[in-house]
Formats: C-alpha cells, sequence, structure tokens
C-alpha cells in the first residue's frame, strides 16, 4: 500500500481532440487505447482519447473543449503556458532530426537554443499550442 496517489497520465485539452492525438502519436511513437482507435465508418470522435505506450501504459490523454485560447509565451502579458511537456534526446543530431520530424507533423518552433552548451534544445507550440520543449538530456 502506497502513501500518495499515483500519476496515471496527462491530459491536454484540444479543439481537434483526433488531430492533436495524431500530432502527438506519430511524434513519439504511442498507441492509440483499445477502442480509442480513428473510426472506420467516418463516425464523429469522442471527445476524449488516450494513447499509451507499447506495454499499455497511458502516456497522454486528450479532451475536447469549445474554445482554446493560444499561448503566447514567450510574452508573458498575454495567455500563460501553465504546463509543458519536456521531450529528450540523447543527442545532438538526434535533437535535429526531431526537429524536422516535429516540423513536418505540425508543430511551431518557439525557441531555439540549438547552440547552448550545457542544455541544447528547442521549445515548440504543438498545433493545438501547448508548448513542449525537445531537449538533449
Amino acid at each position: 500500500m502506497t502513501d500518495h496517489p499515483h500519476l496515471q497520465t496527462t491530459v491536454l485539452d484540444a479543439t481537434d481532440v483526433r488531430g492533436l492525438a495524431e500530432f502527438y502519436r506519430k511524434l513519439l511513437g504511442l498507441q492509440y487505447l483499445p477502442g480509442d482507435e480513428p473510426p472506420a465508418d467516418g463516425a464523429p470522435d469522442d471527445d476524449w482519447l488516450v494513447l499509451t505506450d507499447s506495454d499499455g501504459a497511458r502516456q497522454l490523454a486528450f479532451q475536447a473543449v469549445p474554445v482554446l485560447p493560444r499561448v503566447t509565451w514567450p510574452d508573458a502579458t498575454g495567455v500563460a503556458q501553465q504546463l509543458h511537456l519536456d521531450l529528450t534526446v540523447p543527442d545532438t543530431e538526434a535533437l535535429e532530426r526531431q526537429r524536422d520530424r516535429a516540423l513536418a507533423l505540425g508543430a511551431e518552433q518557439l525557441l531555439d537554443r540549438a547552440d547552448d552548451p550545457e542544455e541544447p534544445l528547442y521549445v515548440f507550440a504543438d498545433p493545438a499550442g501547448h508548448p513542449f520543449c525537445l531537449f538533449v538530456a
């Protein structure tokens, strides 16, 4: 018996739940929770989708919202980021390769610190505007 709760998943709001789930599914190599796969008959998507790793552990979930103000970071006078995801790669070669993948999948680059000798990184916004960092760890 533990003395604390277990973090099950991180949930991101989205006006296009399937679109954002697809972005992260492709970027992170995840899969849909059984039953959350895209409908074959073109039926409307649910307002809640879950992505898992290859072992079935929940990684990210997405819930529908009617409106989602876009984060204005790094401009602190607008909409705060409130939460961001940190994603790591093993070296600078992988950093550049994953940067290109993120952009090809629809991310927007917000910050370039790839030349930082201590912690090379990029900051992106996903297609819904949520920031995420990609850095060498």
